[in-house]
C-alpha cells in the first residue's frame, strides 16, 4: 500500500454557504427513485449512458455481459424513475437511451427510516463499485504511462469540522469538479482527456478517550 499524498496541506479553503442545485442537477430524495437506482448494473448501465452520450438495450448488454432483454427491463427502470429518457431515434432494443438530466446529486439525510434505509442501500452500492475500480486500477497500473501513474493519487486525512461546515466542503467539491462537466462533449476534450474517477467522501468520527 502506498503512502498517501497531497493528505496534509497546510492551507484550508474558507467555508462557502452551502449552493443551490446547479441548473440540470437532479436532487433525488424519495426512497422509491433511490432503492430503483441501487442496483449495481442499474449504476453502471447509468454511467455508460452518461459517458457515451447515448446507449441501446443491446449495446448495454455487450458492454457489461448481459442479455439484451435484462438491460432493456433495467433502463425502463431507470426511465421510470427519471434517470434516463428515450432518445426519439430507433425501435425496440435498438432505440438509445439518453440522461434525462444534466447531473445527478443525491441527498441522504435528514429523512424518515426508509429512505435513510434506501439511501444506505445506495450508498453501499456506490462504495462495491468504487473498491472494485480501485482494486482494478492498481492491479493494470503499470500499463499506463508514468505521468499518469504520477498524477493518480489517494488522499486521506483528518479535520475538525461542524456539520455545516462540512455541507460546504461537499458543495466546494462539487463546484471545482463541475468545472469539468462540460467535458460530457467530446468536442470539449483537450488532447489526451480521459475518463478519470474521482471520489470523496467524508462522515465524522467516534471521539478519542481524550475527546479528539
Amino acid at each position: 500500500m502506498t503512502t498517501p499524498r497531497r493528505a496534509d496541506r497546510k492551507r484550508q479553503p474558507k467555508p462557502a454557504p452551502v449552493a443551490s442545485p446547479a441548473p440540470g442537477r437532479q436532487v433525488i430524495t424519495d426512497a422509491r427513485a433511490i432503492r430503483a437506482l441501487a442496483h449495481p448494473l442499474r449504476v453502471a448501465v447509468l454511467e455508460a449512458v452518461r459517458r457515451d452520450g447515448e446507449i441501446t438495450a443491446t449495446q448495454a448488454a455487450e458492454l457489461l455481459g448481459e442479455s439484451p432483454g435484462n438491460m432493456s427491463w433495467h433502463l425502463q427502470t431507470l426511465a421510470k424513475y427519471g434517470f434516463v429518457e428515450e432518445s426519439g431515434k430507433g425501435r425496440g432494443r435498438a432505440r438509445p437511451w439518453r440522461i434525462a438530466s444534466g447531473y445527478t446529486g443525491l441527498r441522504t439525510g435528514p429523512q424518515d427510516d426508509e429512505t435513510a434505509a434506501a439511501g444506505e442501500a445506495l450508498a453501499r452500492t456506490f462504495m462495491d463499485r468504487t473498491n472494485a475500480e480501485m482494486q482494478d486500477w492498481w492491479s493494470r497500473r503499470l500499463a499506463y504511462p508514468a505521468k499518469w501513474r504520477n498524477a493518480a493519487f489517494v488522499s486521506d486525512t483528518v479535520r475538525y469540522l461542524t456539520a455545516a461546515e462540512l455541507d460546504s466542503l461537499m458543495e466546494e467539491i462539487t463546484a471545482v469538479l463541475d468545472r469539468y462537466l462540460d467535458r460530457q462533449d467530446p468536442q470539449a476534450r483537450p488532447a489526451g482527456a480521459r475518463p478519470v474517477r474521482v471520489h470523496a467522501h467524508g462522515y465524522p468520527l467516534p471521539l478519542t478517550d481524550a475527546g479528539n
